[in-house]
């Protein structure tokens, strides 16, 4: 299955790109599903028809869904939910505050991730595009893999083991008091399964060959600004950008003196983009003079960004982010990421992980057994990537 996330600031045309994309790989015989895992769904409006949380037919290979959180939660975490409730509730809260606060912050994210991994692993479409919320909430998904990975190793294994030692001590006196049991090893495993299948799916999104995101951004400062940084960021979780796609680009037949502050703007915009984001391939769509919604308006999209049936699922770029190598005084470890000056990277070792810091976006990297055991030298950057040194003998 080829996987491919549309990203980007709120309000660049997101959803409009990945139904057109959609569109055009279903056109192209790929059996294909875009589903929305943005809190406020607009796929069924670009469709022009209703769409609900599991895949709807839209026309010939094409499917729409959108994730519904709520289904998604009893599905998969409905055993959890209720223990959670019943401790609130024996800790004085009503029915329905327990209700809401058993659904715990960030649930969102996990879910989505947990229904591409379904998908993935069904193997049910040839295609599964990712109609994906802004940015920022875009890559705390991306990132749930390697940070689900962190709290699992040393947090909760170890804690599920307690518990689970403890239990048949305490429970006697503990549910008298407390008003509700102690869970049992069915409910500690749970987030174990969850963890095994969130981990599955961060090899799957850092496999280039399968998952590629593209960034679509705005000929505007403040646009391109965030998609140069989310770039950078996914470049840190080892996630591949593979197009940019530039929206709502003012054609050049507008001759309407309103415009044309916006069109010499555009057209520095227009070539920083370009050069900001070089050697990745850059392609342009024009500002439409309707909205682009229903069927029509996005075959004419589909065609205008897929041009002579291109096909969409291609990888348009290859680009390794992360590389260990052997070099003479030990090895080094290289991070792409573009348009990020040093100082603003923060760097420590503990143990086998490696901690990068840049503004508020952090990764705690598990490192290869080949670098685990050695101490760092010093990082410099060359370029655009930033190179770690590892020496026995710092």
């Amino acid at each position: 299955m080829r996987l491919i996330l549309m990203t980007g600031k709120g309000g660049v045309g997101k959803t409009s790109m990945a139904a057109a994309t959609g569109l055009r790989c279903a056109e192209l015989g790929y059996k294909t599903l875009v589903l929305s895992t943005d809190p406020a769904h607009s796929l069924a409006d670009s469709f022009d028809m209703p769409l609900g949380h599991e895949p709807v037919k839209v026309c010939e290979n094409l499917y729409g869904a959108e994730l519904d959180v709520l289904q998604e939660l009893e599905q998969n975490w409905g055993t959890v939910k209720r223990y959670i409730t019943e401790v609130l509730q024996a800790r004085g809260l009503d029915a329905v505050q327990a209700e809401e606060l058993a659904i715990l912050p960030g649930t969102d994210e996990i879910f989505g991730l947990v229904r591409v991994f379904r998908h993935h692993h069904e193997g049910s479409y040839d295609v599964l595009i990712i109609d994906s919320a802004p940015t920022g909430t875009a890559l705390r998904l991306l990132s749930i893999p390697d940070v689900t990975g962190w709290y699992m190793r040393r947090l909760y294994k170890p804690m599920e083991k307690v518990a689970l030692y403890l239990r048949p001590l305490v429970e006697p006196i503990f549910r008298p008091i407390a008003g509700f049991s102690l869970p049992d090893k069915a409910l500690m495993q749970i987030p174990s399964e969850f963890y095994e299948k969130i981990e599955a799916l961060g090899s799957i999104l850092t496999d280039n060959t399968v998952t590629s995101v593209r960034l679509v951004t705005n000929p505007e400062k403040m646009v391109i600004k965030e998609s140069l940084r989310a770039h950078a960021y996914l470049s840190l979780y080892n996630i591949s950008v593979d197009l940019i796609i530039a929206n709502r680009i003012i054609p050049p037949e507008v001759n309407d003196p309103y415009f044309v502050y916006w069109k010499e703007n555009q057209a520095i915009y227009r070539q920083e983009i370009i050069d900001n984001f070089s050697p990745l391939p850059v392609k342009e769509v024009p500002l439409y003079s309707r909205e682009i919604c229903g069927m029509e308006t996005l075959e004419k999209l589909k065609d205008f960004l897929y041009p002579d049936g291109e096909d969409p699922s291609r990888v348009y770029y290859h680009n390794q982010t992360f590389q260990v190598r052997k070099v003479e005084y030990g090895f080094s470890l290289e991070l792409y990421l573009p348009g990020i000056p040093k100082d603003q990277i923060q760097l420590s070792k503990s143990g086998d992980e490696l901690n990068i810091r840049i503004g508020n976006h952090r990764r705690n990297m598990v490192l290869p057994q080949s670098l685990a055991t050695l101490q760092t030298a010093g990082a410099e950057m060359k370029g655009e990537r930033l190179v770690i040194r590892f020496t026995e003998n710092p």
